[in-house]
């Protein structure tokens, strides 16, 4: 079971025109990584604009947020994903359908950046190559000064495998709605540039070819 929680927009822009005669395009995020990286806090930050103390994440959580972008709307539904390691066998069920991931490490835990790959293994046995959108994100930024992986680690790191990548803070809410715009930009220029026949062909590809790995344009 998922704990549930409706966000209510924090708009990016003001809506497109027409935007109130098109139901916004839905898109699946799962934040992936290790237990206390901050999955939830950033969550939180971005769809409530808040901050506080949480728990760990039991199963996952789930939160949803209508983001009005330049070109059209979008709905996110944010699968929150428990990191304990206890859960991981169980969360590639929240990886289904899922059309973008954030991975999440915390800066001043190098175990958890190392955790952090493990999970890009775990996409790449779900999904075709550039079938989901994928951010590197190290989290914590307010903590620089225990900082155990560098800017340029995580950067070489998700350049070597075309992910998009960014480091926020969701304690002081630095770089978190541009994270989640930069993830939302990216979802919607695919969607424009890949048709329908494409997409089934890919849907086709992944119920019957062996696992590839997953690539995914970098900014």
């Amino acid at each position: 079971m998922c704990a549930s929680l409706q966000g209510m927009a924090q708009k990016d822009t003001t809506p497109p025109p027409g935007a109130a005669l098109r139901p916004p395009r839905v898109f699946k995020l799962v934040l992936l990584g290790s237990g206390s990286v901050g999955k939830s806090s950033l969550a939180l930050r971005y769809v409530k604009n808040d901050f506080k103390s949480i728990l760990p994440t039991v199963g996952c959580a789930f939160f949803t947020k209508v983001v009005h972008m330049e070109a059209a709307s979008l709905k996110f539904e944010i699968w929150d994903t428990a990191g304990q390691e206890k859960y991981h066998s169980v969360c590639h069920l929240y990886l289904r359908g899922a059309n973008a991931a954030l991975l999440v490490y915390d800066i001043t835990s190098k175990d958890s950046f190392v955790r952090a790959q493990s999970w890009l293994k775990d996409l790449e046995s779900e999904f075709l190559p550039g079938e989901v959108v994928v951010m590197l994100l190290g989290n914590k930024t307010d903590l620089n000064k225990e900082r155990e992986v560098t800017f340029e680690e995580g950067k070489e790191f998700a350049e070597s495998k075309k992910l998009l990548f960014m480091e926020t803070s969701a304690r002081l809410n630095h770089q978190v709605t541009e994270a989640f715009s930069a993830v939302a930009r990216e979802l919607l220029q695919r969607e424009e540039t890949v048709g329908p026949t494409q997409k089934e062909n890919a849907r086709v590809a992944l119920n019957e070819g062996p696992p590839r790995q997953v690539r995914c344009c970098a900014h």
